[in-house]
């Protein structure tokens, strides 16, 4: 409202008190909302969805290790054949088969061997001897199972590192079935024959079984199946396995272990077991791994729904009960005019507020007078007082940070630094409290930031580098104190969070044309450009503001100090003579850049 000619005129455009109460409380619900909906979904949702994912992981790697268990189960078995030293006077040199009668004598002796190493109870489905060229010579039952000859394998064993580096290896052929192979050599590395163990499908698929409602399936490293524990219908997946029909494509493991999202709604937990080279995947439905995580999703979701219909409701009955009196006496202050200022304004209300501020405005009246010539007469100390509260803001910051770097160098034991940076804040200290509201030279400036570079430099040490200009002319320049330590320190505490070093900070000066211009720059991250239109924006409209007669003091609170605060300060002593400007840069790399500009006319106030 705008108070002149006798009347109050209410500007067009503008919200009612109710409407920026509700959206005011509003704003407010919908933080809270926001914060709760975070605090869910990251405390509660995600730790339960993790720990689901982690427990599917776990029984996979529990299936692996029972497979592993089986497997190491054999090679214990093919080594008490291998420490049977009989086996290698048994065996044939060369290539030459025994007579026929010696033959059978071999292979009843092999039998007995195997039977003492197998021993009452058998796990396997047979077990089979062959000579050094990979030929069957015998087995323990004689199972057709058996590979009639590993000459095959022989061929491709460079596939199998187990076999290069241990002399064993799994191997499964066309057949599905999967055996066991180890090489029978002495200690000498010569090789006799060879040992093959069929392993049994029923106590591999016992040792697979997976968690209720989940399907396991065991791959070897070339992707066969050695072990499903479903079947899929034609056109479903991909990949055959003997007796098993058909199994799901999985993506290729890019870890160890690990968990991933599957199709048809799944998900895909798997584990590489290093020892045998298999996978085991473990597909469940994410119905049932998710089951608990929904359920929270799902009421919280509820609860929000209703907490902000309900809040909405109140808000507009609260807003709407409370401003009634106040409409009622704003109609009765639009009848005021010069002409009846002694008019009584009456409003009834059981508020306490509304009857304090009928009273506050018929006093407001009665002062109004005598209040504007006032502040005609206090404009000129109100500047002065606005330029002390701003510079003193900017000192306890500084302080307290310079403080607490030295405080730093305390705790690491390095006591020269600690007394050569007490002798820079003390002269710094000096400088501050040294008649503190008087303006200074621009080479006093200078010298000051170069005390804070040199207290900071004890810190970061070769990191940071630094270039600050000197020159005798610039002592004819003048300015508030502490107007060029606070960009740089804004450069220390911003600027460098996320850069590698060094870190460089420049500040130039030039002279020309009766302007003097001061520019700070660093190579650090710079500014986003919103954040630069809204620091701009806080200066225009806090420079604005202490054009009408404002204290400008809200715009340069703590959290804008080193910006606004400072060129708040400098637009007070300059007015229309300064010009400010805040950019990010692309030389060497890159970085923020702040340019002022002033007349070297003095305007003082």
């Amino acid at each position: 409202m705008v108070f002149g000619k006798g009347i109050i005129r209410v500007r067009r455009g503008q919200t009612s008190l109710q409407t920026r109460f509700f959206l005011a409380f509003g704003v407010l619900l919908l933080i809270v909302v926001g914060c709760f909906t975070v605090y869910v979904n990251v405390v509660v949702i995600k730790p339960l969805k993790a720990r689901s994912e982690n427990e599917m992981q776990l029984a996979a790697a529990k299936i692996s290790d029972q497979l592993d268990l089986y497997v190491s189960s054999q090679n214990e078995l093919s080594q008490r054949i291998l420490a049977n030293t009989q086996v290698y006077t048994l065996l044939p040199r060369g290539g030459d088969s025994p007579p026929p009668l010696e033959g059978l004598t071999i292979n009843r002796k092999l039998r007995e061997v195997m039977f003492q190493a197998i021993g009452p109870s058998m796990n396997i489905e047979d077990m089979a001897i062959y000579d050094a060229q990979g030929s069957l010579l015998t087995s323990y039952i004689g199972n057709s199972g058996n590979l009639s000859s590993l000459v095959l394998f022989l061929e491709d064993s460079w596939k199998f590192p187990s076999w290069s580096e241990s002399a064993y290896a799994l191997y499964r052929p066309e057949s599905g079935r999967v055996y066991f192979l180890r090489t029978i050599m002495n200690q000498n590395g010569q090789v006799f024959g060879y040992l093959s163990i069929q392993l049994k499908q029923e106590y591999l698929s016992r040792a697979a079984v997976g968690s209720a409602g989940s399907d396991v399936y065991v791959l070897d490293p070339d992707g066969q199946l050695v072990y499903g524990s479903s079947v899929l219908e034609d056109g479903e997946g991909e990949g055959e396995g003997e007796g098993n029909g058909k199994i799901p494509s999985f993506d290729k493991p890019k870890a160890e272990e690990g968990v991933y999202p599957g199709g048809r709604m799944t998900y895909v937990a798997y584990h590489r077991s290093a020892e045998t080279g298999w996978t085991t995947y473990m597909v469940i439905p994410r119905k049932v791994v998710l089951g608990p995580v929904n359920s929270v999703k799902y009421l919280s979701m509820l609860l929000i729904t209703s907490l902000i219909l309900f809040s909405a409701a109140y808000l507009y009955v609260s807003a709407r009960n409370l401003l009634l009196p106040i409409r009622k006496l704003r109609k009765q202050i639009l009848r005021i005019n010069y002409s009846n200022m002694d008019m009584k304004v009456e409003t009834r209300s059981s508020n306490n507020e509304l009857l304090m501020l009928n009273e506050a405005f018929r006093e407001l009246l009665e002062r109004l007078q005598v209040s504007i010539e006032r502040e005609k007469q206090a404009v000129h100390e109100e500047a002065k007082a606005r330029n002390s509260a701003l510079q003193a803001q900017i000192a306890p910051h500084f302080i307290h940070n310079t403080l607490y770097l030295i405080s730093i160098a305390a705790q690491e034991g390095k006591n020269e630094v600690v007394s050569d940076m007490c002798k820079h804040l003390s002269d710094s200290l000096r400088y501050i409290v040294s008649s503190p509201y008087e303006h200074v030279s621009l080479t006093q400036e200078l010298e000051h930031a170069r005390h804070y570079l040199t207290l900071v430099q004890h810190n970061f040490e070769e990191d940071l580098e630094w270039i600050v200009d000197a020159d005798p002319v610039f002592d004819q320049i003048r300015l508030p104190r502490l107007v060029i330590q606070p960009f740089v320190e804004n450069c220390i505490e911003h600027a460098f969070k996320s850069e590698d070093p060094p870190w460089r900070i420049e500040v130039r000066v030039k002279l020309y044309n009766g302007l003097w211009a001061l520019e700070i720059r660093d190579n650090g991250t710079g500014f986003e450009a919103d954040k630069i239109r809204e620091i701009l924006e806080n200066v225009n409209a806090g420079c604005a503001q202490d054009g009408e007669q404002g204290t400008g003091l809200d715009s340069a609170g703590i959290g804008n100090m080193g910006i606004v605060n400072t060129v708040h300060r400098l637009k007070l002593m300059y007015k229309n003579r300064l010009f400010f400007n805040l950019y990010n840069h692309s030389e060497d790399g890159g970085g923020a850049a702040v340019q002022i500009i002033a007349s070297l006319t003095e305007d003082f106030y």
